[in-house]
């Protein structure tokens, strides 16, 4: 019987499993935060070869770095690729441990690529009888088929695989595997960014190739082709064409120190998988091992079916019989539940599922009163969402218990998929589709026609939040994170649905009057700049503008890109005492942006209806645990330029009578910052109510007790303040407050000796986060940092800075939501008609009846100041007014 040897390109197949699988069904990550798709799509690959080829003797072979033979011979080869994506990047090392753990080898070999180690073992297997069976994405190596060598290409995926033979590629290509080298030199190849002949593709190249049988030959007879622009082209890059053949050749002549009697294939190395799969969290992978599972392959998902009831007004009466605990789930296609059409809904028990387009139904009485029940259980995916669409049907959602999407955040920040299917694939649930799969994307998305299809997929949405709901509490309970989801998380999604639908009023017309000002404003500027720059250009194009301030006006080249002169904002903020037009410059884009952005940005968004602007909170985005707000963002209202403050005029009550009330905590990071490290310099500033920047200043600069504490000193002293907790380089710091490095190291290590809790924190912080993988905040969210012990020391250093401010800036945002929620409780005990509007971070926005301003001028700040106890006091701040504006 022919041995068999399996020979794979580990490189390209990784590539291929990373982004086929990463844009098919999201990211995976373990539980330590690393990610995991392309070591995934990889083991389905193996289990689906293996079985295959049944090799004897086996082989991944890898690229041993960027530079080999061939970048010698062309410096630009491979030049134009991206940078491989960290998320891939990080998983390279684990890959060999899963290729080792199936009892395989992997190989690679300096200034060369796993093309030639590939290439030279087929050869040498050749020679002694075997046949060779290469796995690869690259059909470049299809030049490698033989009688005893086929190349199997991946496509759609990792296991569907194209098996060239040479008859096959003659089929395919109408020319032999040898001849593709010739057909490579000629179309060149943008992939490896090299070449070839100027205008001749693929096509042009195989009919060459045909008809002359060679590149060598066809350069023999150049002169028998009739005169054309093609001639021109063969002629001028003869030299190019050459040297891509070279580089499309693949060495099988490698000085490999491996030969195939040191490849045998020992087969799975049971203990050793189970381990690797429980690292890596595979419990498909897992379940096969043991035998209770049949083998998965996620690029043909085979969903366990599910048997469904049509809902309809004939048997409506089923759903009372629902009691104790239900899924539900309100298909709304558009990211923006605000606006979305209704595209379906599904509700069950468990065993049980009712299905139906018709949203209607959910008004109806026994469907209303499950929805609206204070004592059965709802468990839904994204809570905020489903509370906001029934909002819009009359509906309150009421009893929520498990929200899936909230419940995943938790366990792992890093991943916050809006889609079901894609989630539920994070916690290897398999038995539900993602939304792409099943509406497609782009443009083509669309809920299916088709009744069955579009049911299916709402009752198996279902499915998965009930079944998913067990080991997802567990995990919880696990990281001690059930009260982070039961006293934060879950209330705050309703308190945050209920600012939504209130949400708040824009004056439409002083709107369009700042528009008319600022349009004003920039024609003004554009006069001052051409008069600055003696001619008119188009201030908008960086081109232009680069001609004018480094060919004109002589001013110094900070930048240079691929198009000309860089005009970005950090060019221009240095080039700034060089000449007025750059201030006018910055200037002019600055109160561009806000024209464009916030002015005719803010009226598109606001409801014809009410006049109001309903932003939507993302709770469930950030991995610090902050909000962010979209449709549009209110967070992002610009305040330094007096311009963009003023946008805040526009912000209004509801009522005539009514004021606009804002509190916000002074300071509250450095207050966290204080608790965590238990430093008593830090403390004592803030118990004694000292202005802790002064203080910071007093103590960096070494100043007496009767020294006053310029501006300049204590805005250098707030950049160290607000720079320490965020890992900030000697470098970062002289750049921020314009001093030299060498002051900039002397300030940070002063501080540490004035502040010496702080500079333990952060060392022990750091330690724990190499040891735990993780960081947690005050209430336990845990931020995972795969690349903390990451071998390239910039991702390393970004994880280590991550890890010391996640907790600060985290624990602030925690502090602030249980503030947010005890405060909406207060409104209610006190039976006031004020309302919670917006969360700008630090900052809260309410409106009331003027009558009630003094009372929230003694209960927000009460209820804000004691949302936690540290042992520093918080400080609240607040101000109300007609608009926003003034309550500021």
């Amino acid at each position: 019987m022919t041995k068999q040897l399996l020979l794979i390109d580990g490189n390209s197949v990784a590539f291929r499993a990373f982004f086929a699988l990463h844009s098919q069904l999201g990211k995976f990550t373990n539980q330590n935060g690393l990610h995991t798709t392309a070591i995934y799509g990889f083991n389905l690959m193996l289990d689906h070869i293996l079985k295959e080829v049944q090799p004897d003797a086996a082989l991944v072979a890898f690229d041993a770095g960027k530079t080999t033979f061939r970048t010698e011979m062309y410096d630009d080869y491979k030049g134009g690729r991206d940078k491989t994506p960290p998320e891939l990047s990080e998983q390279m090392p684990y890959l060999k441990e899963l290729i080792k753990a199936y009892g395989m080898h992997s190989y690679e070999l300096a200034n060369y690529e796993a093309d030639d180690i590939i290439g030279t073992l087929a050869l040498q297997a050749g020679e002694q009888g075997f046949q060779t069976t290469i796995v690869t994405g690259d059909r470049d190596l299809t030049q490698l088929s033989s009688e005893t060598t086929t190349v199997s290409v991946t496509h759609k995926g990792v296991t569907e695989v194209e098996h060239y033979t040479p008859e096959h590629v003659l089929e395919k290509l109408g020319i032999s595997p040898s001849q593709i080298v010739d057909m490579k030199g000629l179309m060149g190849d943008t992939s490896d960014n090299y070449p070839g002949v100027t205008k001749v593709g693929e096509k042009t190249a195989i009919k060459l190739i045909k008809q002359f049988g060679s590149m060598e030959n066809l350069y023999e007879h150049i002169d028998d082709l009739k005169p054309s622009k093609m001639k021109e082209h063969l002629i001028e890059d003869r030299d190019n064409a050459f040297m891509s053949k070279k580089l499309a050749q693949i060495n099988c002549q490698a000085p490999i120190e491996v030969t195939i009697n040191d490849i045998d294939y020992t087969g799975p190395q049971t203990d050793e998988l189970i381990k690797f799969y429980q690292e890596m969290n595979f419990q498909s992978f897992l379940n096969k091992l043991s035998g209770s599972q049949t083998e998965l392959d996620l690029t043909d998902p085979e969903i366990k079916q599910i048997e469904f009831t049509c809902l309809d007004k004939t048997n409506l009466g089923q759903i009372q019989t629902l009691e104790g605990s239900v899924s539900f789930y309100l298909e709304m296609p558009d990211a923006n539940y605000h606006t979305s059409e209704f595209a379906g809904f599904s509700i069950g028990d468990g065993h049980r599922w009712f299905v139906s387009r018709d949203v209607e139904l959910l008004t109806s009485a026994p469907v209303r009163q499950l929805l609206e029940s204070d004592t059965v259980k709802k468990d839904v995916f994204n809570a905020k969402a489903m509370t906001v669409g029934l909002n819009r049907l009359g509906i309150t959602l009421r009893h929520v218990d498990f929200d899936l999407l909230l419940v995943s955040y938790l366990l792992n920040t890093n991943e916050n998929s809006n889609d079901l299917g894609v989630l539920a694939r994070e916690h290897s649930y398999f038995d539900v589709d993602t939304d792409e799969a099943v509406y497609g994307k782009g443009a083509k998305r669309a809920i299916p026609d088709v009744d069955q299809v579009l049911f299916a997929h709402l009752a198996t949405k279902t499915r998965a939040i009930a079944e998913l709901k067990p080991q997802l509490i567990q995990k919880l309970n696990e990281n001690e994170q059930i009260d982070l989801y039961t006293d934060i998380e879950l209330p705050l999604s309703d308190v945050l649905a209920q600012m939504e639908i209130t949400g708040v009023k824009v004056d439409v017309e002083r709107l369009k009057a700042m528009g008319s000002k600022l349009i004003e404003r920039l024609s003004e500027l554009e006069q001052t700049i051409y008069q600055e720059a003696g001619e008119s250009f188009n201030i908008n194009s960086p081109k232009q503008l680069g001609e004018i301030l480094f060919e004109k006006m002589k001013l110094p080249v900070i930048k240079k890109t691929k198009t000309g002169y860089s005009t970005a904002v950090d060019v221009l903020e240095k080039l700034r005492d060089q000449a007025p037009i750059v201030d006018n410059i910055l200037l002019y884009r600055q109160i561009s942006k806000l024209q464009s952005t916030y002015i005719e940005g803010l009226l598109k968004v606001v409801h014809s209806t009410d006049q109001k602007i309903h932003t939507r909170y993302l709770q469930t985005l950030t991995q610090t645990g902050r909000l962010s707000s979209v449709d549009p963002n209110l967070q992002n209202i610009p305040i330094r330029l007096e311009e963009g403050r003023k946008i805040r005029q526009a912000f209004v009550p509801s009522h005539e009578d009514w004021e606009i009330f804002s509190s916000d905590y002074s300071q509250i990071e450095l207050r966290v910052l204080a608790h965590v490290t238990g430093d008593h310099n830090l403390q004592e500033a803030f118990i004694e109510d000292q202005d802790i920047h002064a203080s910071t200043a007093r103590r960096i600069f070494k100043l007496g007790p009767d020294e006053e504490v310029d501006r300049n000193l204590r805005r250098q002293a707030k950049a160290v303040n607000f720079g320490i907790v965020y890992g900030i380089s000697d470098y970062g710091l002289s750049q921020n407050i314009g001093i030299s490095r060498k002051q900039a190291k002397q300030f940070i290590e002063t501080y540490f000796e004035e502040f010496p809790g702080v500079k333990k924190y952060i060392d022990e912080i750091v330690e724990s986060a190499h040891k735990r993988g993780y960081v947690e905040t005050l209430t336990h969210r845990r931020r995972y940092l795969p690349e903390i012990n990451a071998k390239n020391f910039n991702q390393r250093s970004f994880a280590e800075r991550t890890a010391m401010n996640t907790p600060i800036q985290g624990s602030a945002a925690d502090i602030i939501k249980i503030a947010m929620i005890q405060m909406n409780q207060a409104l209610a005990t006190h039976h006031l008609k004020a309302k919670m509007l917006l969360q700008i971070h630090d900052e809260l926005v309410f409106e009331a009846p003027s009558e009630e301003i003094p009372v929230l001028e003694k209960l927000v700040p009460k209820v804000m100041d004691s949302a936690v106890s540290l042992d520093v006091p918080l400080k609240v701040e607040s101000a109300h007014g007609k608009t926003w504006y003034e309550a500021k």
